[in-house]
């Protein structure tokens, strides 16, 4: 078997923590071109009132979308917003993942057999926390991935700058912008995400169909990042339109849903599906294979030093 073998000694609450995050930020910078992709795609057809973004641009499926911001505005496009994403990932998956395990077991109470519900009540309480730790984040990564680097339309130069010039005119409130649906569409991601994870491991551990290895993880993850995108891609295009959109131009994020709805139909809801899908099934795949692999190496480093004399 490729990869580190499990170790006897079960990860520490703070390795699963530093794992995540760390294991989240791999992830990242091997996908992140299909998440810009997946939001320039996202807010195709928007009205862009006053504020200007990459929206003008007619963009055709994932490979095309990446093309056209390759040619008209330069490889390093795909990355924009690249470091709000790091910075984001580092604060947000160490929590929502790296935490799921302990919330777990704090509603089971300590017992080895978590139900559904169990997986469930974790998966949200965990995906809630981490939006409330890193909204700022994602609010800056959207902004930087929806602006063009073409013509006069950029509003932010530098990540440090994002973060000023959004509180300075928006206000503190504008580096929480779509909170709401942040909120609803990362509980659905972590409990998708990582209970249909749980659930699938355990089924092919449970029938002896493959042991707890690398095939193992790579089966469980892909199931993972299907059942997530097919489940969170409208939340996911609300919470895009949202967090870009100019100040006053949507009331809520009901409003915003609503004005979708009216004006491009509900197959809005499903823009940018394919590219959601490809960066959602890779994401998961880096990223679960990386943090099992993560936790069993810092399990291995840490116990000689945790061993009694």
């Amino acid at each position: 078997m490729v990869g580190f073998k499990a170790t006897d000694v079960p990860p520490t609450a703070t390795v699963k923590f530093l794992g995540a995050g760390t294991a989240a930020c791999i992830a990242d910078l091997i996908t992140f071109p299909l998440d810009t992709a997946k939001v320039r795609l996202q807010i195709q057809g928007e009205s862009q009132g006053p504020v200007r973004t990459a929206a003008s641009t007619q963009y055709r499926g994932v490979l095309g979308t990446i093309l056209t911001m390759v040619r008209t505005e330069g490889p390093r496009s795909l990355y924009n917003g690249l470091v709000a994403g790091l910075q984001r990932q580092m604060s947000f998956a160490s929590v929502r993942i790296g935490l799921y395990d302990s919330v777990k077991q704090f509603y089971t109470k300590g017992s080895e057999h978590a139900g559904i519900g169990s997986r469930l009540l974790a998966g949200s309480t965990t995906g809630a926390l981490a939006v409330a730790v890193a909204q700022p984040t994602d609010v800056v990564k959207v902004r930087f991935q929806a602006q063009a680097r073409t013509g006069g339309g950029r509003r932010y130069q530098t990540t440090v700058e994002a973060y000023k010039t959004i509180a300075r005119e928006e206000g503190f409130r504008g580096l929480w912008k779509g909170t709401s649906p942040n909120v609803a569409r990362n509980a659905i991601v972590n409990c998708a995400e990582l209970v249909t994870y749980d659930l699938i491991k355990d089924a092919l551990l449970k029938a002896n169909l493959m042991t707890d290895d690398l095939p193992c993880h790579f089966t469980s993850a892909f199931g993972a990042g299907f059942c997530t995108t097919v489940i969170a891609s409208p939340v996911d295009v609300v919470k895009t339109r949202y967090m870009n959109s100019a100040l006053g131009q949507y009331s809520s994020a009901g409003h915003c849903a609503l004005a979708m709805l009216r004006k491009e139909g509900p197959r809005a809801f499903y823009k940018g599906f394919m590219p959601s899908f490809l960066r959602l099934g890779s994401w998961n795949v880096v990223m679960f294979v990386t943090y099992e692999q993560l936790k069993r190496a810092l399990t291995a480093a840490c116990a000689p030093r945790e061993a009694p004399f």
